[in-house]
């Protein structure tokens, strides 16, 4: 076969992830909190990018004479009444009011006691140096307790080393989360120092604190308390059938009767699983919602964005032309056009996710008004397929916009995909069900059961199957414990339990 050499040309389409394709699927798939913190990131770096600071349109507080000028005010006269613009007559401007302010000269007939650069500094308060900011306080967390009570603690040098290491091992629920053994050979020390040491630290403040397990953290409360004998030492060593509510073992294993054992329940149970998340715990942030879901006066649902989640960017233009006049070498000049490329095309971008959003939860809305007219029950089966096809996007981009997303309706704040439920199919060839509205419908079968009656996972078979709803026992064991709802026979012994305490009072 002879070899030789010839030339071809062929045509084909192919998708290149350039880097600004890059970055609007990245802001897709952000959350509010990601993505402000991604613009910040962006406003350090790109000079030529500024935030919005005028009122959004539409604004109560907005003055009406105020919004009609902006909204006829063309963008590049706009940035032309920033600071950008009147660089050349800042230092004039500012050596004027120093000098009135040194006794040097007249104040400016122009400057207002508005303007805060006429000011003196204010003296401080009755010789008082310290700023406000030094008074603030924060609780103390978990660890700075726990080093507090150990610089007063009469040990040696050698057991505040192991018991600062020991500190340096809890975890924020107080338990400690290293084994002796390997902190000894961490250490360098023998098993014995560090289990005496050990033995220090869990007579620290909060009590059941460095405990290795939920027994030793119980055990160390009940010792405080007295209440430490060798029946409740069993019943601790037994947790696991305290879960099963196996109360007949319970009363072999210890040697007391059935009323003990419920004495002892009681007491476990008002005792402290995780003494260490009354210090330090970090307040608990709540869920902005992207997106508003409200009932309007014709019946219609409404959707808007939450603007206080949506960050506005303005690039300054005329800031551009005048830098970039004064650049002199290829290299700044290349780092300007950069800067403006990036900068049009994350305001671009952001402009284009918040249009994205929209329009899925306009289309999410649309298909689950069920759910907000009459609730979980009328959920319907939706999986992303669906909601790409009615608006024309792929399914990719459908699940990054759902992702991490929140939307506030009447009947509370949900995430973008709670609305994408599977699918159970219907008897008689009906309207298939939605696996949430499945288990919705399961759980309150159970929570409507008498004690004489508790439904079996069979018996909920059966039950849902005289409603149309064609489902399988094991679908309706996986949900029951998904629910954490316990099984048919717990549930009886729990029953039975609560029906002789309140004969027994």
């Amino acid at each position: 076969m002879a070899l030789a050499q010839r030339l071809e040309l062929r045509q084909g389409q192919s998708l290149v992830m350039t880097p600004q394709l890059q970055q609007a699927i990245k802001l897709l798939q952000l959350s509010n909190l990601e993505l402000a913190e991604y613009v910040e990131t962006e406003l350090e770096k790109n000079p030529l990018l500024e935030r919005d600071e005028r009122e959004p349109v539409g604004s109560e507080e907005r003055a009406p004479e105020q919004t009609s000028a902006a909204a006829d005010e063309p963008l590049e006269a706009t940035l032309a009444r920033e600071d950008f613009s009147k660089a050349e007559d800042l230092d004039a401007e500012k050596s004027d009011v120093y000098a009135e302010d040194s006794g040097a000269g007249p104040m400016p007939r122009d400057a207002q006691l508005s303007d805060w650069t006429t000011l003196r500094a204010a003296a401080p308060m009755d010789g008082d140096d310290d700023g406000f900011d030094r008074t603030l306080t924060q609780a103390p967390n978990l660890k700075d307790h726990l080093l507090a009570q150990l610089s007063i603690a009469a040990v040696s040098a050698k057991q505040r080393l192991i018991a600062a290491a020991l500190i340096d091992a809890i975890d924020e629920g107080g338990y400690l989360r290293a084994t002796i053994p390997d902190l000894a050979a961490q250490l360098g020390a023998p098993d014995e120092a560090v289990a005496e040491v050990l033995r220090i630290v869990q007579g620290f403040e909060p009590t059941g604190v460095a405990a290795r397990d939920l027994a030793e953290c119980l055990a160390l409360q009940l010792r405080e308390q007295g209440r430490l004998d060798p029946a409740m030492q069993s019943f601790l060593a037994h947790l696991d059938l305290v879960a099963r509510r196996d109360m007949t073992s319970l009363c072999t294993i210890c040697g007391v009767d059935a009323e003990d054992v419920s004495d002892m329940l009681a007491e476990i149970r008002g005792l402290n699983p995780k003494p260490g998340l009354a210090f330090g715990a970090e307040p608990v942030q709540p869920v902005v919602p992207d997106v508003f879901v409200r009932e309007g006066a014709d019946g219609a649902w409404h959707v808007e964005l939450n603007s206080e989640t949506l960050p506005r960017l303005l690039v300054n233009s005329r800031y551009y032309a005048k830098v970039s006049t004064a650049a002199r070498d290829k290299d700044a000049k290349t780092y300007l056009a950069d800067c403006l490329t990036n900068a049009n095309w994350l305001v671009k971008s952001l402009d284009q996710r918040a249009r994205t959003i929209l329009k899925v939860a306009s289309e999410i809305v649309r298909q689950q008004d069920g759910f907000l007219t009459y609730g979980v029950r009328h959920l319907r089966p939706l999986n992303l397929r669906a909601i790409a096809d009615a608006i024309g996007m792929h399914e990719s981009t459908v699940s990054r916009v759902t992702s991490n997303k929140y939307v506030a309706t009447p009947r509370g704040i949900f995430e973008l995909k709670y609305f994408f439920t599977a699918a159970i199919s219907a008897i008689n060839g009906h309207e298939a069900h939605s696996a949430e509205a499945v288990r919705d419908r399961i759980r309150e079968m159970i929570e409507k059961e008498g004690a004489g009656e508790i439904l079996s996972d069979d018996r909920i078979v059966t039950l849902l199957t005289t409603d149309g709803i064609n489902i399988a026992r094991r679908t309706v064991a996986k949900y029951r414990e998904a629910m954490r709802i316990p099984s048919s026979v717990d549930r009886r012994r729990m029953k039975l339990e609560e029906a002789g305490m309140t004969a027994g009072r």
